[in-house]
């Protein structure tokens, strides 16, 4: 009888240990697959969220161009742009029609801060219906304002996607509102090479600056003078004389929308 007791409680450790290793087991696979089940959880979370904001971002800046893009020749005012040299960035030519006569609101961002300006359509509707039409290209975007001026004019000039102070769009156009035209803080103006020469360049008026009235102003900053100050307090590298140089401190435009 003792060997049969002893065998039978030899056969329940047995029991018990197999007992213990199968709970162990399923226990350890539990966990497997809540982990398993977590890890995608959170691959799924993040695939949504990345979706979700390049969604958002990729909107934002389609509904800004075609936003900016229905603005243009939407006026009655005959325009003529015409070919002149190679384009520094190719988006081709904007329609012959300006826009129309009212007022347009473009916020130009930079790494520096952001500049917002009345972009007049009723007296320079070409010089405007180009600055929008470029806009809405891209052609302005990741270029960096090239001139800075503090001594005897004070301007920032911008427009250039080689910053060398050459490049253009491959077209310029004849010359609007000069009549009268003075340059106080906060115009904004075409640069050019000569009567009729527009193209892309334009310059940013932070102090008053007195110039002939040879500059197609098309545009009033309403917000960002404090930007254009700050960077003037910088200086410039002097590159081309005293107080006419590249900006010490850099400025890069991202982006620029206009709404009307």
């Amino acid at each position: 009888m003792a060997g049969s007791s002893d065998r039978d409680t030899k056969k329940s450790r047995t029991a018990t240990r197999l007992a213990e290793q199968r709970a162990a087991a399923q226990a350890k696979a539990r966990r497997r697959i809540t982990i398993a089940a977590a890890a995608a959880a959170v691959i799924v979370i993040v695939v949504i969220v990345v979706a979700v904001t390049l969604g958002g971002k990729q909107s934002s800046n389609s509904t800004a161009t075609n936003t900016a893009a229905s603005l243009v020749g939407t006026g009655t005012k005959a325009c003529t742009y015409t070919p002149a040299g190679n384009a520094a960035k190719k988006v081709g030519d904007p329609p012959p029609k300006g826009v129309a006569a009212k007022t347009y609101k473009a916020t130009i961002a930079t790494n520096q801060g952001q500049i917002v300006v009345n972009l007049d359509g009723a007296k320079a509707p070409c010089t405007v219906n180009s600055f929008i039409y470029l806009a809405s290209k891209g052609y302005f975007d990741g270029t960096s304002c090239h001139r800075l001026t503090t001594s005897g004019i004070y301007v920032l000039q911008c427009g250039d996607p080689t910053a060398t102070g050459a490049g253009g769009p491959g077209y310029e156009f004849g010359d609007e509102n000069l009549s009268g035209a003075t340059y106080p803080a906060g115009t904004v103006a075409m640069a050019n090479a000569g009567p009729n020469t527009n193209g892309s360049q334009f310059f940013l008026v932070y102090k008053d600056t007195q110039l002939s009235p040879n500059y197609t102003p098309f545009g009033t900053i309403v917000s960002g003078l404090d930007v254009l100050n700050k960077v003037a307090a910088k200086g410039s590298d002097n590159s081309n004389n005293p107080g006419d140089g590249k900006p010490n401190s850099p400025v890069k435009i991202s982006q620029v929308t206009v709404t009307g």
